[in-house]
């Protein structure tokens, strides 16, 4: 499926056109349109594939083409790591560089300059965060941050997120979020403690097994 047929918004085309982006992949032709039928989602994603591509264009097509409160966070992506945090938010950029989405990713590591520089946007109102779990907590016990009026949840590597310890944490998050969202659960492995989170946190999902649980070929492991 060429990318042109699923009406994506002219700007976020360019974006794709940019970095050579054609086709689907048959991954993303399964995932994507139920996200822009509004649906909650719960998908089996493999790590390393082109799943981030398939619930950023969505989210990032349904936040420019609907009217919404730039003053606050529209959609929020919570991932294990700060190097996923970094990577999506890389990938987002390059999709969304002809688009008026604003974006930061939140996580630790860094100093108190970062720490900063995330209060204002958090508390100003990006329209897109990319955060891990704990750094997300810290700015929340604050109380400036904008969850309000967020529209879409998407939690990237569930399953590692929770063998690491973030299921309380996650709970947390989702405490302070509207109950009237979307929300999207890609996890590699779908073990009985996934499938609980997602009876908690999704309605009425749509489940995708988008690739079966093994590293994605072109990574090598060592």
């Amino acid at each position: 499926m060429n990318f042109k047929e699923l009406n994506f918004h002219p700007n976020l085309m360019e974006g794709i056109e940019s970095i050579n982006y054609k086709n689907a992949t048959p991954r993303q032709e399964q995932v994507i349109p139920h996200i822009l039928e509004g649906k909650d989602v719960i998908a089996c994603a493999q790590t390393g594939t082109v799943k981030t591509a398939a619930f950023l264009l969505p989210i990032i097509h349904k936040i420019i083409s609907s009217p919404h409160d730039e003053s606050n966070i529209n959609a929020l992506i919570i991932v294990p790591t700060r190097e996923l945090a970094i990577q999506i938010s890389q990938n987002l950029e390059g999709l969304s560089y002809f688009t008026s989405v604003s974006s930061i990713a939140v996580y630790g590591g860094g100093d108190g300059h970062s720490f900063t520089i995330e209060k204002k946007a958090l508390s100003s109102g990006a329209e897109l965060i990319i955060a891990t779990p704990g750094r997300l907590i810290s700015h929340l016990k604050k109380g400036y941050v904008k969850l309000k009026a967020l529209k879409y949840l998407i939690l990237d590597e569930a399953d590692r997120m929770l063998d690491m310890g973030f299921q309380d944490d996650i709970l947390k998050i989702i405490n302070h979020l509207p109950t009237q969202r979307q929300t999207l659960l890609f996890s590699a492995t779908m073990p009985g403690k996934i499938r609980e989170l997602a009876r908690k946190i999704l309605q009425n999902p749509v489940e995708v097994n988008v690739a079966i649980s093994k590293p994605a070929g072109k990574i090598v492991q060592r």
